[in-house]
């Protein structure tokens, strides 16, 4: 058996850090208030009277709420050994950080990387042999997958078949990402995850939420402890944690916990009817989208309509012919004044997609969703997302649906011997069904849509971009006649070479498809 991984394996290192974060804060609140220029940080501390008034300051603007000097001060952390279901129900739960972590659908995932929480006796074997199972299934589909996944990208890449050997890499690390389905949501992860010092502060505030406490409280600890090595003031900002029991989501669950499997799973059916055979359904939007966007061009530009009509402004606004900097790399529009428009507009989308594939979905900080707490959700059958690749390879899908059953089984085996149902969960595969409500403006859509109708993104996320495009388009046509890939984007801007991807070009003319058309298999 692997060596696996428990809390104490945990690694969180400080790599990056502001100086003097207390004093900044302090100091830029003074600076409100100065009439004889910026109050520097080494200002607010040179006398004992000073000092009293820096602590003063600090601590009226934190009670007062007035927390944006608090924002000034950044913290980069180097984190690893923590787990994928942590990072999603935590750290890239709100859209207030910045993260680079390891890929599953680049980079292969080595045994023994698998969080174990504190367990004994009988639900220690049953954890462990679990994590060796599932490390088992993922090795064995990547080799059955092998075969297929290279017959299909060689298919497409004609010209790379002679010289497989450079690019074999390619097709072992789109089975990397179909395989890694059976694995654990508790595979552990390393990252870059940079925050700043009022996001620290809510971390702390808020560090014993559900789904993972425990190791929430753990790394939470190690990042405060790291920024008070740096700078022992910071000590002053932090916070007592707000209790669980004084949180809405206790309250709820404690008078929904009881709720029978039955009453779950009748949840989950009703839901997943709603969706109609789609992996993400509109359920909301804004009434009027595109004659609002052509009154809000008008208003910015003082036109009367007489001066410019609705098709004209939305031609200005929506086509990269005229407005280049929808197909801009650098996502400029965010800070460009008529981008801003975009933000009047906004939709909802009803959607499920698998516990890996939200992984990433989430990070699309602008499209804001309101994700489960796994505890309300789960009714103990198995309920899971089956990836293209897997389910047409009849071998791999026989392997894969064995995985499953199994799996779920031994949660259920843990949940039965009285394990906390956040070390059960850690067993959970990453094909576990999320079940979500999304909203976003129209320029956050605009960014998540180009990026996602690519033929490089993720599966589940490509074909919910697709559902969500194809919906918008049905209402407001003119606003989605320019919401497809990047290259086509970058072609109707007139920017070379079409594809921005490089070597990882999908070997398709997806710029003269239409939104119909896009269609992909595996890869």
């Amino acid at each position: 058996m692997e060596t696996v991984r428990t809390f104490r394996d945990i690694e969180v290192k400080l790599v990056g850090a502001i100086e003097k974060p207390y004093e900044v804060a302090v100091a830029s609140a003074r600076t409100c208030y100065s009439g004889k220029g910026i109050v520097y940080p080494n200002d607010v501390s040179s006398n004992e009277k000073l000092v009293s008034l820096r602590d003063k300051i600090a601590s009226s603007t934190m009670d007062a709420g007035h927390l944006t000097t608090r924002q000034h001060a950044h913290f980069v952390f180097a984190i690893s050994g923590v787990s994928r279901q942590f990072i999603w129900s935590f750290l890239h739960s709100h859209p207030f950080y910045n993260s680079e972590q390891v890929s599953q659908r680049y980079v292969k995932v080595k045994p023994g990387n698998f969080l174990t929480p504190p367990l004994e006796g009988r639900a220690l074997e049953i954890y462990q042999q679990t994590i060796a199972d599932q490390t088992k299934d993922y090795e064995n589909l990547i080799q059955i997958l092998k075969s297929p996944i290279s017959e299909e990208y060689y298919d497409r890449f004609k010209s790379r078949r002679k010289y497989a050997e450079k690019w074999d890499g390619s097709v072992d690390k789109r089975c990397y990402e179909v395989a890694r389905y059976v694995l654990g949501v508790g595979t552990t992860a390393y990252l870059y995850h940079t925050v700043s010092a009022l996001t620290l502060l809510r971390y702390a505030k808020l560090c014993d939420l559900f789904e993972t406490p425990d190791e929430q409280k753990w790394v939470v600890r190690q990042m405060l402890e790291c920024v008070k090595a740096v700078d022992p003031l910071f000590e002053k900002e932090i916070p007592d944690p707000l209790p669980i029991e004084k949180t809405v989501e206790f309250e709820l669950l404690t008078q929904f916990k009881n709720r029978s499997k039955n009453s779950r799973e009748a949840f989950i059916r009703e839901f997943d009817a709603q969706l109609e055979g789609k992996t993400s359904k509109l359920i909301n939007y804004t009434a009027g989208a595109e004659e609002l966007l052509a009154k809000a061009l008008r208003t910015s530009l003082g036109q009367l309509k007489s001066e410019m009509t609705d098709e004209r402004a939305l031609e200005l606004l929506l086509d990269p012919k005229h407005n280049g900097i929808l197909a801009d790399t650098l996502n400029s529009g965010t800070v460009e004044k008529l981008s801003q428009l975009f933000h009047h507009v906004h939709f909802t989308f009803q959607k499920k997609i698998s516990h890996t594939a939200d992984s990433q979905d989430q990070r699309h900080r602008a499209v804001l969703a309101s994700r489960p707490v796994l505890l309300c959700h789960y009714h103990g059958k198995p309920d899971y997302i089956t990836p293209y690749g897997i389910e047409h390879c009849p071998e791999a899908l026989d392997l894969y649906t064995q995985s499953m059953d199994r799996t779920f089984d031994r949660v259920n085996q843990l949940l039965d011997l009285g394990v906390k149902e956040e070390y059960a969960y850690y067993l959970l595969p990453n094909a576990l069904s999320i079940r979500m409500v999304s909203t976003g403006d129209l320029q956050g859509y605009q960014h998540k849509w180009k990026m996602r109708s690519c033929y490089n993104a993720q599966e589940e996320i490509f074909r919910a971009t697709i559902d969500e495009i194809t919906q918008v388009r049905e209402l407001f046509p003119r606003i989605a006649q320019h919401l497809k890939a990047p290259c086509y984007l970058r072609q109707r801007a007139g920017i070379t070479p079409y594809c921005p991807e490089g070597d990882r070009y999908c070997g398709l003319p997806v710029w003269k498809y239409e939104i119909d058309q896009y269609q992909r298999k595996s890869i």
